[in-house]
């Protein structure tokens, strides 16, 4: 299970600190318990973000986190060590992927099953089901293009949109998350057909399954007063607590109140339920208001959306004169204080509210049912099937203050209505929302999509083949060929069918690739011409990309690595200045790697570096065959994918063996693994005969890459 942003952590998650952390989070805690509890599932792994941030707690610097037996939450570093927003790990969410890719080899056990919550952990669970070739499930929680929609029509402007929220980026994910999900699980039918309607979808297998919640926390308000002994004394000390924090606020607190729980986003119309409160004088006279709009301490130095929030509530309750009716507490604890707030309002005989844009589920409002306390929703969303289900509350256009003040009213007002959506809503959530019945069908949907008889598609004890996928092959070797091909690899046909022949026997446990000049194009031009099977990896433009297995997977996480401070119109426009330097054709220019010819004169060679110097421009110059210039990232070479490659898959420096004949082939030879320069090699490398790990061999092209095979004892 896959739910990168926001702060998770098994005990006593901090809901409702900021817009990240809130109902999905408790819902991927509480549905990695349960499912670890499910008999036929062996071990659940919550991935999330490690931070280590002194503005957090300890805990989320925590590689690892037992939930319970059989589930665990794994942190993984990525964008850097601070907290951030989720609008801000969209560029690393690669990083992210190799990191964990990196973990589950280690581990020698590849997942059955990559599910992603929300559109950053889909796209993460998407690239590595694909990798692996496992199926991939996807829960959305909420989506994009609902959400633009309701933005829109709160007169945000679509600019500002996308400038908070990033919201192209994340549509433009999520459509291709829907397109390759095997299975799509939601926790209303209004979910598919308002929220996934507006994509492309045809086909699509959907399941609903709605959450649920731990009904020993979670009881009706009057079980104390049927039993007092079933209300400990920290309970009875937290209701004190909360009362005389409430009573604070209000000069009448005797009335029933009207309870707001949600974090400070505009999306959850907090200013709307205020509006509703503030313009109906009947509404005041009959109850008092409670806002619990997540924790804060100092709004000034929250984030924008927050912020702006917390600061129109405030103003808004100036504007109504709400001093004495409205109660804004600055925190409150989620796993103690929460259920004795639903329970402290059904007391009172008050309302909870979820005035909500947009809700694709709504816990809290399946929370507060449970307690006893009657709600009141958007009709937009999963509130719809709450209380179609449960008959415990009303449904209103959260945009029309009016409609949310008379629905207040009336069931203040009375009180058969108010006791029939009590006592409906308590039966119900024990009818319809518990994680047992959640993940017995959840277990079910994963079952229909493994292979038959409980076998397992990550087993290492699978039998390994030609179309294996090339996440799970290379997470079953442990050696490495890379080799060069022109002048390398191809030249003596003989000795090239004989190399083919051994990398093929011995297929278990070495894998090999190629590192090439090339473009793609032109590598798999040569390689069908000289009848090359498809390797496990190419490495291609001289190192600026990298290819998995048949399909040519490209490896996101490379590119993603290259493209700090890499700025190709400026080294252009610095070289254009050089009338020795003639562009190679357009089949030679690629996204990382800008080609020239060049004659071979050293004076010529410092002049390109002295340009791009002056220009402060930091890039890798590869010079070789005594005519062709490359100017790449300074994060690229074939040297260094290679090593990126040994650090994603974990394959140990010594059992990976690189071979080359030309300068352009250096900087890999020149690394800490095993290097082979055939007897064919260009006078470029005579300078590393004698260094450590080179090993010049007598024999030309493949017959070199054979005999090095031999010499660091790899077959």
């Amino acid at each position: 299970m896959f739910s990168i942003h926001g702060l998770i952590r098994g005990e006593a998650p901090e809901l409702g600190r900021d817009a990240d952390t809130g109902g999905q989070t408790k819902y991927v805690i509480e549905l990695a318990r349960a499912l670890g509890e499910h008999p036929d599932v062996d071990q659940v792994d919550l991935f999330t973000r490690l931070i280590q941030d002194k503005t957090v707690s300890q805990i989320y610097s925590a590689p690892m986190e037992q939930l319970s037996k059989n589930a665990r939450i794994i942190r993984i570093q990525c964008g850097g060590r601070k907290y951030i927003r989720k609008e801000l790990l969209w560029p690393h969410l690669d990083e992210f992927i190799d990191k964990t890719i990196k973990i589950i080899k280690a581990q020698g056990r590849i997942p059955d099953i990559f599910h992603g919550h929300y559109a950053d952990a889909g796209y993460v669970a998407m690239e590595l089901a694909a990798a692996f070739a496992t199926p991939f499930i996807f829960t959305g929680h909420s989506l994009g293009r609902n959400k633009k929609a309701k933005l829109l029509a709160a007169k945000q402007s679509e600019i500002e949109i996308n400038r908070r929220y990033k919201m192209d980026v994340r549509i433009n994910v999520e459509e291709n998350i829907i397109k390759k999900a095997d299975h799509i699980i939601t926790s209303t039918r209004q979910e598919i057909d308002n929220q996934y309607g507006l994509y492309t979808n045809n086909g699509k297998q959907f399941s609903v399954i709605p959450p649920g919640i731990d009904l020993n926390i979670f009881h009706p308000y009057y079980h104390s007063q049927l039993d007092p002994e079933k209300e400990n004394e920290i309970a009875k000390q937290t209701q004190i607590t909360l009362l005389r924090e409430l009573h604070r606020f209000w000069t009448d607190p005797q009335k029933p109140f009207i309870l707001a729980l949600c974090r400070p986003d505009q999306r959850k119309n907090i200013t709307g339920l205020i509006e509703a409160y503030g313009t109906d004088p009947d509404l005041r006279a009959m109850a008092n208001l409670a806002i619990f709009a997540g924790i804060r301490k100092n709004i000034t130095l929250m984030e924008d959306n927050e912020r702006g929030v917390l600061t129109d509530m405030l103003l808004k309750m100036d504007f109504y004169d709400l001093y004495g009716k409205l109660a804004i507490p600055k925190k409150h604890d989620f796993a103690t204080e929460v259920p004795e707030l639903y329970r402290l309002c059904a007391v009172s005989g008050g309302v909870f509210v979820n005035p909500a844009l947009v809700e694709p589920f709504g816990i809290t409002l399946i929370e507060a049912s449970a307690c006893g306390l009657p709600i009141i929703a958007t009709n937009d969303g999963g509130p719809v099937d709450i209380v179609t289900s449960c008959e415990n509350g009303i449904l209103v256009d959260v945009q029309d203050k009016d409609q949310i003040a008379a629905s207040l009213k009336k069931l203040l007002a009375k009180p058969d209505m108010w006791q029939t959506c009590s006592r409906n809503g308590i039966n119900g959530v024990r009818e319809y929302y518990s994680w047992e019945s959640h993940s017995e069908q959840t277990v079910s949907t994963f079952k229909q999509l493994l292979p038959p008889s409980g076998q397992s598609i990550g087993s290492p004890k699978e039998s390994p083949k030609k179309t294996m996928p090339f996440g799970k092959r290379l997470t079953t070797i442990n050696k490495l060929l890379i080799t060069d091909i022109d002048n390398t690899l191809v030249g003596n046909t003989d000795r090239l069918k004989e190399l083919l022949e051994l990398l093929e026997k011995n297929r278990t446990h070495i894998g090999w690739g190629v590192a090439t000049g090339r473009s793609l194009e032109m590598t798999l031009d040569i390689m069908t011409e000289q009848n090359i099977p498809m390797p496990d990896i190419l490495i291609c433009s001289v190192g600026t990309e990298i290819y998995y297995g048949p399909d040519l997977r490209t490896d996101k996480g490379w590119q993603q690595h290259l493209k700090h401070q890499w700025k190709p119109e400026q080294i252009k426009e610095t070289l254009a200045k050089l009338d020795f330097l003639h562009p190679q054709e357009a089949e030679g220019q690629r996204r990382y790697k800008i080609s020239y010819l060049i004659e071979d004169e050293p004076e010529l060679l410092a002049q390109v570096y002295h340009r791009l110097q002056k220009e402060k421009i930091r890039s890798e110059v590869i010079f070789s065959h005594g005519q062709f210039l490359d100017i790449l990232p300074y994060r690229a070479s074939k040297g260094r994918a290679i090593r990126y490659i040994r650090y994603k898959w974990n394959i140990a420096q010594e059992n990976i063996m690189v071979a080359g004949d030309s300068g352009n082939d250096e900087d890999m030879l020149r690394g800490r693994t095993c290097g082979v320069v055939v007897g064919n090699h260009s006078s470029e490398l005579e300078h590393l005969k004698g260094a450590r790990q080179v090993f010049f061999s007598k024999h030309d092209h493949a017959g070199g890459i054979i005999d090095g095979l031999i010499h660091y004892k790899l077959l």
